[in-house]
């Protein structure tokens, strides 16, 4: 039997690498596609991540084959080829990446066979099939990852104290660029060189060099550990896997797995944790007083992918003492991904155990909320709503959920459509402190 996601919370392959490769520095993207799909992802990407669309020849700039009924007949590869030669006199990039389609991949159009000799020629170009059937746009990530690793990361000695981070999605994480800018901060506490590949501090000849990390970081508990595998595969770099590190407890435990990987010094990595959470909790003490006298203290229902979903309900849980009945997780995960979600939730400090969902469907994943919220109130009286008051941490798709519930409603995970994000970031102690002023504003706004 067919089935559909209505109102996805992500998009196609394509979708995903296309943004990848536009938040990589210099970098230009070239599609081997149809015209609608550079369009309809752009506008996607606009419609959902905090406004932020373009960047570096992105968005509606993108160079692309806008290959035609003819090509899709006798074959695209010329019209790619002259496509590339006009793209590299009229785009100034570093890189180009040429990505192709769900109508190229196909028809069987041999990329390689046009990306190979200009690469022979000194051009720093190279290749990822990304057709969109493949997957969604976390696979579209992981397939330019993988591009980069065997193709144009170069094979290096290792350098002591330097690390790749991945697992944070341009875009499709909205808040990507200052998530990756507060996990360069608590890595570089410990000393350490740090290459988050996407952000305004990274360069392409780091990235070049990223072969030669002592360690390959993976903050998440899905995504961009494909990558990682490889690249122990080809550059021989083992990794670990951290959920991300939202608020001090996350932090804590992400600096300490770290330490331990790269055999820091323990009262080092120790002295660090202590003064961060001396720090947080300086910040943190002015607003005890109103939190507890506003009872500001909130059930919550937390819906996002396998990144948000954990990290913001273990947030609520052990740092912000919130109450997280219900988790959705939106990602199309296989059986032993889930598993591992479910497993990282039986390590909550306070105990609770909320009910868990994996569904990618906005109607199923509201349904299912409100069943439990109303089975809830049934067991209290007719008269009376334990969950109440609530909150839903999620994206702008929630918003309805949020209103039929009576809750407050914060957009955090993909699509976000109701918030302009420019380096906004939860990541870190400094990041749960914002997590903090964003969900105790969103309640007090409307006072």
């Amino acid at each position: 039997m067919s089935s559909f996601i209505e109102r996805p919370r992500f998009t196609c392959a394509l979708g995903g690498a296309m943004a990848t490769v536009t938040a990589l520095p210099r970098t230009v993207a070239i599609l081997h596609a149809p015209s609608g799909c550079a369009g309809n992802n752009a506008w996607t990407q606009a419609g959902g991540c905090g406004l932020q669309v373009g960047g570096y020849c992105g968005g509606l700039s993108i160079p692309g084959s806008n290959i035609q009924e003819k090509e899709v007949v006798f074959g695209g590869i010329e019209r790619l080829g002259e496509q590339i030669n006009n793209t590299l006199k009229v785009m100034d990039g570093d890189l180009y990446v040429v990505l192709t389609s769900c109508v190229t991949d196909i028809i069987g159009d041999d990329v390689a066979s046009v990306v190979r000799p200009l690469k022979e020629q000194g051009i720093d170009i190279i290749h990822a099939e990304t057709g969109g059937f493949k997957g969604n746009s976390y696979l579209g990530y992981e397939l330019v990852l993988e591009s980069l690793l065997e193709t144009y990361i170069a094979k290096a000695e290792t350098v002591k104290g330097s690390v790749n981070v991945w697992g944070i999605a341009p875009y499709f994480d909205v808040f990507w660029r200052g998530n990756l800018a507060g996990v360069r901060t608590l890595l570089e506490k410990l000393g350490l060189t740090v290459n988050t590949f996407f952000t305004v501090d990274d360069s392409l000849e780091a990235i070049r060099q990223a072969g030669s990390a002592e360690l390959n970081i993976v903050v998440s508990d899905v995504i961009g550990q494909k990558a990682a595998k490889i690249s122990r595969e080809v550059h021989g770099i083992p990794y670990v896997i951290s959920t991300l590190p939202v608020g001090p407890s996350a932090s804590n435990d992400f600096l300490r797995t770290v330490g331990a990987a790269l055999s820091l010094d323990q009262a080092f990595v120790e002295e660090i944790i202590a003064q961060e959470n001396r720090r947080y909790y300086q910040l943190l003490e002015p607003i005890t007083d109103c939190f507890n006298d506003m009872d500001l203290q909130r059930y919550a229902a937390v819906i996002g992918d396998s990144n948000y979903a954990v990290a913001i309900t273990r947030f609520l849980v052990d740092d912000l003492g919130w109450l997280p009945e219900v988790v959705a997780i939106t990602d199309v995960l296989e059986e032993k991904e889930q598993s591992t979600i479910v497993a990282s939730f039986t390590s909550l400090t306070s105990g609770i155990a909320p009910k868990i969902i994996f569904n990618g469907d906005s109607t199923a994943i509201s349904r299912q909320v409100k069943e439990h919220w109303e089975s809830r109130q049934g067991k209290s009286g007719k008269y009376s709503n334990p969950l109440t008051p609530a909150f839903v941490v999620g994206s702008s798709l929630d918003r309805p959920l949020a209103f039929d519930l009576g809750a407050a409603h914060l957009s955090v995970s993909f699509p976000v459509a109701n918030r302009a994000v420019i380096d906004r970031g939860y990541t870190g102690y400094s990041g749960g402190l914002r997590l903090i002023e964003d969900l105790i504003s969103t309640i007090i706004i409307n006072r």
